[in-house]
């Protein structure tokens, strides 16, 4: 079984976390962009919550709780 495999496994197990990382994640590329690719940013928050799970429980889908830039 592939690391990435492994990684999928984990993160269809653990909605509410997988949701807070996604959130994380798409927080973390926006700071170091200055926000300029928010959309395409969101527009992957939001597939792999529906891939793996999450909601908007972890922290704002469409990035309703980040500051704007």
């Amino acid at each position: 079984m592939s690391m990435m495999d492994k990684l999928k496994q984990m993160l269809k197990g653990h909605p509410e976390q997988t949701g807070k990382g996604i959130d994380k994640a798409g927080d973390f590329v926006d700071g170091k962009t200055g926000g300029k690719y928010k959309g395409q940013v969101d527009s992957v928050q939001d597939k792999m919550r529906d891939q793996y799970g999450g909601g908007s429980g972890g922290g704002g889908g469409k990035g309703e709780d980040r500051p704007s830039h």
